[in-house]
């Protein structure tokens, strides 16, 4: 059985693909995984709530294109991880691959572990539980934001006096304290921040439209990496393919240079005795 394919490309590269054994979608290392795709959430999301606060502007093409440039760097960042832990699983395949090719022993944990087209996406949507769970009650339970309180003008100040509409104005001046759906709805608009800005502060409208989507805004992360981690078998294939082409490069000059020599040795005049 051969240990690896080759297909000729259109600019004459031979692309090499050599096979790996293929693993289970969770495995004893999901949940260690899960936790640090998680923590790398968590700071992604402070750093672009910091950036998108910080770059505050009124001018609507400047903040859509701050924000969405922000959005993509976010997938990007997301998408190159698990571009690297998909190659990652694809090299533990060939290895385990070439074990069985050979007839050495191998463990099902160490099989468990290589490249599964599922992997990256199970490791996202676990990962991304501790943050799907404010964002669904807040998707389920907001409401548009009007103001409840606020100061009354002067001319109705005299009215606070009367018995039958004083006690009304009186608790309009009077806020209501902050309540769960409150502290959840901060939470999950500091993990979103970017589309709230899109939709734009003033857009009561498109603010609620942002939260009622927030659950799926925030599988776009585990999207992106399961879609990266896809990617990881495209990665071991470039890099076969180029140590493959070095290698044809380094013999093809070793020849050129072996012609050289022997031409130079055979225009050199014979020694006659």
């Amino acid at each position: 059985m051969t240990n690896r394919k080759t297909t000729r490309k259109n600019n004459g590269i031979t692309e090499v693909r050599k096979p790996f054994m293929t693993g289970t979608p969770c495995d004893e290392r999901t949940v260690r995984n899960s936790l640090a795709f998680f923590g790398t959430m968590l700071i992604i999301f402070l750093v672009a709530f910091i950036a998108c606060v910080s770059a505050s502007f009124d001018s609507i093409i400047l903040r859509i294109g701050v924000n969405t440039a922000v959005i993509l760097l976010v997938l990007l960042i997301l998408y190159n991880n698990g571009a690297r832990r998909g190659a990652d699983d694809v090299a533990k395949g060939e290895i385990i691959w070439q074990k069985k090719e050979n007839g050495k022993p191998f463990s099902e944990g160490q099989r468990k572990i290589c490249f599964h087209p599922l992997k990256g996406f199970l490791i996202g949507l676990i990962g991304s539980i501790p943050l799907l769970i404010p964002a669904i009650y807040l998707a389920v339970n907001t409401t548009v934001q009007t103001t409840d309180a606020g100061t009354l003008p002067s001319w109705m100040q005299a009215y606070l006096g009367r018995s039958d509409i004083g006690n009304a104005l009186i608790s309009y001046t009077q806020p209501e304290g902050m309540k769960l759906i409150d502290f959840i709805r901060a939470i999950v608009r500091v993990m979103i921040m970017p589309f709230v800005n899109l939709a734009g502060p003033s857009n009561s409208s498109g603010i609620l439209l942002v939260e009622r989507l927030s659950p799926l805004i925030l599988l776009l992360p585990a999207a992106a990496y399961g879609t990266g981690y896809l990617s990881g078998k495209k990665a071991r294939t470039r890099i076969h393919t180029m140590i493959s082409e070095n290698n044809r490069k380094r013999i093809r000059r070793e020849k050129k240079k072996t012609a050289r020599n022997t031409s130079a040795r055979n225009r050199e005049p014979e020694q006659l005795n």
